[in-house]
């Protein structure tokens, strides 16, 4: 049989064009979206009460013989229809607005079965009718039984979607197959496919509903996991072209040369990498850590150890102000000790480009940080030997894989300063090893975090002088401008240009994703050594750069950003061994950004914070579906789901070992679907 992902829902009884357009709008296309599109709640509507048991307002069902109806106009101009319907209670009103066709409809001594908010005033109560169902040639659908809730688009009803939803699963589920293998169906005491789908959308019990929910759960993480896990035995399995020896004098000149000794946690990060780069098999590895754990040394280490064996490293950050900032951080590290640094981004000049890609196809340079620019068809390297990826999760699976294709099976290293939850790490990262710096370096101050509003800027503003008059400096994050880098940059001039008057006589720098490489060397350079005392930025300082003796961190419109976006910003106070604050600036705004703000004055912990992160936004949300490379989930929620998710694992596991050829009959059902369902990984297992 053909995948149920293959067939337009266009051509499903009662769907057609007009109302594929709309279905389109929720992301569904095909029979295997429809299907697939699980209800978000349900109602009960199979047991009937009086309805003057029910509090104002409440939504209820009833039931009843219709007795009467009658049209009025109110004074508004709104026409009201009232049908009165007599039980075993006694009589009520169902009451509709605007709908005079209805009267065609309603035909005394008829049943009628009606759903709504019920009214008390005086008299009858009402029902205020959102759904009803009279009792000729109807299928019960949306009345006298457990009603499914799905997520609409205007113009399409919850009526009119069950009717189609009912229609499919009668209709075009006979010879689904089965994709979850027999003996996790026995271990687990699973419904089958079709049994579990019929169960979600028209259970006859909330415990049937959770049953069939809990079983397409893990037919979900399953398929992913089935591929990830295929993925990374195919990248393990290979044989690298280039192999390190064991630290050599760039390794160790590198590290004597640093102005502190690694903290533990790193040391034992960079011997995890150090080992995986001396073995016959490709490094497939996540460096994972909080702000200012370290992890840009460990990934210096990594290129320095390349480069001592004749190897190239490539390091690839998503925005040319990260990949600047790294190749700043970079160079400073690995000059020193004869590993020569560059930077390819798409905003270089064409002549300078071309000069840079020549010396990396020759092998001249032996480190290069880049953007996307580095997986363009023209960068060809001579001996590419690691690759690193930084804040992966902006990228997708397969620009990890277009750089690891730059070379001939190079050591991958994906590094992220945005703490994961575990649930979503084994989700984005199932096909990596993993390495978590999970301590600081020595002497780092927890940052005092308070949120103020505007009207307290004046105690801001004598607090920061304070601190300034104590030999301290202070950091200005301005307002967040989506729209572009110029209207980003304006606003950051604008704000220095202000507080030049609030702070007179202090030297105030300004930086942002405008200034050409050679302006933002110069204002960090004055920063560092304290020439400029106030530095006010856009976003361009959240990650790579630290200086010790700012001790303030002020963010203006703090509740524009994001809860991991406020926790990197913070990250850059602490860092000495002043005490550090961090002042989130902030008026009325929305519970959703309340909610942020207040967590990070509770929450100094970046994992902590993840969860908290994930709590409030759900995964779609986490990283930005679009760009974050995170597989769509249609019925899974990672952090409900997050004990089927270790099942999950742990049974593709076991599947892969008794059948990594995807012989079986199951098996090439399951290879067939994750084809279907994720294109990013579909690669791997085709």
């Amino acid at each position: 049989m053909a995948s149920i992902w293959d067939k337009p829902v266009q051509y499903v009884k009662g769907v057609g064009p007009q109302r594929a357009r709309l279905l389109a709008r929720l992301g569904i296309a095909t029979v295997g979206d429809l299907l697939y599109h699980i209800p978000r709640r349900y109602e009960d509507r199979s047991l009937y009460r009086p309805l003057k048991s029910y509090p104002d307002g409440e939504q209820a069902a009833a039931e009843g013989e219709v007795i009467a109806v009658q049209e009025t106009r109110a004074r508004s101009g709104i026409r009201v229809l009232r049908a009165a319907l007599r039980n075993q209670w006694g009589i009520f009103y169902a009451v509709w607005f605007n709908q005079p066709y209805l009267k065609r409809v309603l035909r005394v001594g008829s049943r009628l079965t009606v759903t709504g908010k019920v009214r008390h005033g005086f008299g009858a109560a009402e029902i205020h009718v959102t759904e009803f169902e009279t009792g000729e040639g109807e299928e019960g659908l949306n009345t006298g039984r457990i009603v499914p809730i799905y997520p609409l688009t205007e113009k399409l009803s919850q009526r009119v979607l069950r009717a189609i939803v009912f229609g499919t699963l009668q209709n075009e589920t006979a010879a689904l197959p089965e994709i979850l293998p027999p003996q996790v169906l026995q271990k687990y005491g699973l419904p089958g496919r079709r049994r579990a789908l019929a169960a979600v959308h028209f259970p006859e019990s909330m415990a049937e509903a959770e049953a069939g929910r809990r079983r397409l759960v893990l037919e979900e993480l399953f398929l992913l996991q089935v591929a990830l896990f295929h993925r990374r035995r195919r990248i393990t399995a290979a044989e690298k072209q280039y192999r390190c020896g064991p630290d050599g004098p760039k390794v160790r000149a590198l590290k004597e040369g640093l102005p502190f000794v690694l903290t533990p946690a790193q040391e034992r990060a960079w011997q995890e990498i150090s080992r995986d780069m001396e073995k016959p098999r490709p490094m497939h590895r996540l460096l994972q850590g909080d702000v200012g754990s370290g992890k840009t040394v460990v990934a210096a280490l990594a290129l320095a150890k390349a480069a001592e064996n004749g190897l190239q490293g490539a390091l690839m950050a998503p925005t040319e102000i990260l990949a600047e900032q790294h190749y700043l951080n970079l160079r400073a590290l690995l000059e020193p000790v004869g590993v020569r640094v560059a930077l390819l981004t798409g905003g270089l000049k064409k002549e300078e480009r071309l000069q840079r890609l020549r010396a990396v196809g020759e092998g001249d340079l032996e480190v290069v940080v880049g953007t996307h620019a580095l997986i363009q068809e023209e960068v060809e390297f001579q001996r590419l030997g690691v690759a690193i990826i930084d804040e992966q999760h902006r990228f997708g699976v397969r620009q990890r894989e277009f750089l690891r294709a730059k070379g001939n099976h190079p050591d991958v290293l994906v590094m992220t300063a945005t703490p994961i939850p575990r649930t979503l790490a084994l989700t984005l990262y199932g096909d990596l090893d993993l390495t978590v710096i999970d301590t600081l370096p020595p002497g780092r101050q927890p940052v005092k975090t308070a949120w103020l509003k505007p009207a307290e800027l004046g105690r801001v503003y004598r607090f920061v002088r304070t601190e300034v008059s104590a030999g301290r400096q202070a950091y200005f994050v301005c307002p967040l401008v989506q729209e572009s880098e110029q209207l980003s940059a304006q606003a950051a001039v604008k704000l220095a240009e202000e507080l030049a008057q609030v702070f007179p006589g202090l030297s105030i720098g300004v930086l942002h994703g405008r200034l050409k490489l050679e302006e933002k060397e110069r204002v960090m350079a004055d920063f560092r050594n304290n020439r400029v005392q106030i530095l006010v930025a856009t976003t361009v300082i959240e990650v790579g750069v630290d200086v010790p003796n700012a001790s303030v961190m002020v963010i203006f419109d703090a509740d524009r950003f994001g809860l991991a976006q406020l926790h990197q910003l913070r990250g850059r106070v602490g860092r000495g061994r002043h005490s550090a604050y961090c002042i989130l600036i902030a008026g009325r705004t929305t519970p959703e950004a309340a909610a942020r703000l207040k967590a990070l004055t509770t929450l100094g912990d970046g994992f902590a914070l993840a969860e908290e992160d994930l709590r409030l936004r759900g995964p779609g949300e986490f990283f930005g579906t679009r760009q974050s490379g995170l597989p769509e989930l249609k019925v899974a929620d990672l952090l409900r789901d997050h004990k089927i998710l270790e099942v999950a694992r742990r049974e593709a596991e076991l599947f892969l070992e008794q059948d990594s050829g995807f012989t079986s009959q199951v098996a090439q059902h399951i290879k067939e679907e994750i084809g279907k369902r994720f294109h990013e990984l579909s690669a791997y297992v085709v």
